[in-house]
């Protein structure tokens, strides 16, 4: 069984040693030429202007993760959607587990929008 596996250990073993020999022959072979203009954060040749950390609101988190959340439903809801016919013959235990799946997260979707995390102000 193990030498099953084998093909795949040799070619995760090249691969990562790959990354390091690159990583390791760039740091010495590559240039090292540092000067103020290589320093700055911005290379483009316009000086920057103003405060470069400025505060967001907490609510681009929050929409941000919220989508993150509602994202990973399709994750789970696609592969379901494709192998749906083949799986009719389990009977309706595939059917009504996906119908509990949607519910737990429309339930999760009116308590969000309830206590207003999608509205902006």
């Amino acid at each position: 069984m193990i030498e099953n596996y084998l093909p795949i250990l040799i070619v995760f073993i090249l691969a990562v040693s790959f990354v390091f020999v690159s990583l390791i022959l760039s740091h010495f072979v590559g240039p090292r030429i540092n000067n103020k203009v290589k320093m700055m954060p911005y290379e483009s040749g316009v000086d920057p202007v103003g405060e470069t950390r400025i505060r967001f609101s907490i609510r681009f988190f929050l929409i941000a993760l919220l989508f993150i959340i509602f994202d990973i439903e399709i994750v789970f809801l696609y592969p379901w959607a494709v192998v749906f016919k083949d799986f009719l013959t389990m009977g309706s235990f595939i059917f009504f587990e996906m119908v509990v799946f949607l519910f737990i997260l429309a339930f999760g979707f009116v308590y969000v929008w309830k206590n207003g995390a999608l509205e902006w102000e």
